[in-house]
């Protein structure tokens, strides 16, 4: 491939390509994941539940502990507690 009007074929050929192929693992990382979430639910686990853990797991230690305070604070607040 040759350069046309500035744009360098070769390097953009291969940009396309790393993105399709991280496309592809993307997609089989998803199905994976599913996977891991019917297992769970075959289990007899919740997965929204599992999935709520992950996320808090993701979170720092402080900013967990600051929403799960406001979580609390606007259930009481509405006479949920």
């Amino acid at each position: 491939m040759a350069d046309t009007n500035g744009v360098a074929g070769e390097r953009l050929k291969s940009f396309i390509e790393r993105v399709e192929r991280l496309e592809t693992e993307k997609k089989a990382i998803t199905d994976d994941v599913k996977e891991v979430y019917a297992e769970v639910k075959s289990a007899g686990f919740e997965a929204k539940i599992v999935k709520k853990i992950i996320a808090k797991r993701k979170m720092e230690i402080e900013k967990r502990r600051e929403e799960d305070e406001l979580l609390d604070l606007y259930m009481s607040a509405i006479g949920m507690e």
